[in-house]
This record gives structure tokens, sequence and C-alpha cells, in this order.
């Protein structure tokens, strides 16, 4: 079973292929690497919608701090 990657993982890789893409490859190169930022991009924003999720429902209990299993 493939390692889910964190969100630093993700945006890590993102660098990395704007890096490459940045020196230059040929189209075909460059949209599959394209294809594979928008997904990690994709995935990252899933991963802060979550977490913003369990920010909210911290906030709304009664301004008790308690702290979710981000799993």
């Amino acid at each position: 079973m493939a390692k889910i990657k964190t969100f630093e993982e993700n945006i890590s890789e993102i660098d990395e292929i704007i890096s490459k893409l940045e020196d230059g490859m040929d189209l075909d190169e460059s949209m599959k690497e394209y294809e594979k930022a928008m997904k990690l991009l994709a995935k990252s924003g899933a991963i802060l919608e979550k977490s913003e999720g369990k920010i909210k429902k911290v906030m709304e209990k009664n301004d008790q701090i308690i702290i979710e299993d981000f799993e």
C-alpha cells in the first residue's frame, strides 16, 4: 500500500516540478509534469480543507480547547 504524502511532501514535490519546468523539457514531458503538479495541488487543497474543518470544530466547542485526532 502506498504511503499517503503529507501536505509538506506534496508542496516539496510541486517545487521540484516547477524547477524542472523552468529548466526546460520537451512538450510531452512538460504536460506530464504539469498534470502531476495539478493532482498534487488538489490533494494539498483537500488536506487544508480537512484541517480547517477540524480547527472550526475546536473553536465551536464553547471556547474549550479540545484537540482532536488529525487522522
